[in-house]
């Protein structure tokens, strides 16, 4: 492929949310409401992702789904009962909250990924809907605190580089086994340029410490790749395998991103979570301090 000047690289308007997962690590909550469906504060995880997304522009939002998630659809539809009886109550101010669930006609895409063959065969399974158009992956377990929402940060350095981008954050060593680890050519602290990517490597073969995180822009010739449906680690179709295959015909770098990122996969990552973003609510946040502070002395109290 010939080398493209950056104004030739199309922008990014779609993105794509793989939520097909069974969310097993929150049996018995996840036993009939999606794992996108856990409440972050006030809002879905699935929602958060959404107004990062939106937020960052995007105009198309494609939902790769699996059994039993329509509610992941109803949450984002109109709801005019609802509006009404808030409104006979008077309660304009929940109407507002209401409507910034709502993604707009002809926004809302969805398909569906059958088997669970792994996060490759989940973004494959958007190839129609995604078309021959660059887009974004948002994974909504990984959830990032910023003050500019880090997908926008990165389309802001892809309309400056073009090509493929991951956002990154550097890993102990010991953890590199969790994650797809970028082997980096050139690195300026802020932007890597990547030359290679291995999937969960052992720490001993791990080429840095620097991982991938929840959110990718990729150009559509990682379909290509995909459509091979090769296996990688843990025996599914790996994105980052596929990724990997991108690296020297196209621009690819990793963005050190502005922000905490934590792991609502995970228990503790989400009641971790829970209390970042509740201390940011200006409604909440004194209150849930002081909660803090006060099982902090309880704790102090006991270990005395």
């Amino acid at each position: 492929m010939s080398k493209k000047t950056n104004t030739e690289w199309k922008p990014i308007r779609k993105a794509v949310f793989p939520v097909a997962g069974l969310g097993t690590r929150f049996l018995p909550a996840t036993k009939v409401m999606p794992k996108e469906m856990l409440p972050l504060v006030d809002r879905p995880l699935i929602q958060h992702a959404f107004e990062e997304a939106k937020a960052a522009g995007i105009e198309e939002f494609i939902f790769v789904t699996g059994r039993q998630k329509e509610m992941l659809e109803e949450h984002f539809d109109y709801q005019p009962e609802l509006e009404r009886t808030l409104e006979a109550r008077g309660k304009y101010d929940m109407i507002e909250r209401v409507r910034t669930s709502e993604i707009g006609e002809s926004q809302l895409f969805l398909t569906r990924q059958a088997r669970p063959l792994g996060l490759g065969h989940a973004i494959w399974c958007a190839r129609k809907l995604v078309g021959d158009e660059p887009f974004a992956i948002m994974l909504p377990d990984d959830v990032i605190l910023s003050e500019k929402p880090c997908l926008q940060q990165m389309i802001e350095q892809y309309n400056e580089t073009g090509g493929n981008m991951v956002a990154v954050m550097d890993i102990p060593r010991e953890d590199t086994p969790k994650y797809g680890i970028l082997d980096v050519e050139s690195d300026n602290g802020k932007m890597a340029s990547i030359k290679g990517l291995v999937e969960k490597p052992q720490p001993e073969d791990a080429p840095s410490t620097l991982s991938i995180i929840g959110r990718y822009i990729l150009q559509p010739e990682i379909f290509d790749h995909l459509s091979k449906f090769e296996t990688g680690a843990g025996g599914e179709i790996q994105i980052t395998d596929a990724m990997a295959k991108l690296i020297g015909s196209q621009p690819f770098n990793g963005l050190r991103y502005d922000g905490h990122r934590y792991d609502c996969g995970s228990r503790v990552g989400f009641i971790e979570a829970n209390i970042a973003f509740s201390l940011q609510d200006p409604e909440i946040g004194h209150s849930v301090q002081d909660i803090i502070q006060k099982h902090a002395k309880e704790i102090q109290s006991k270990a005395a």
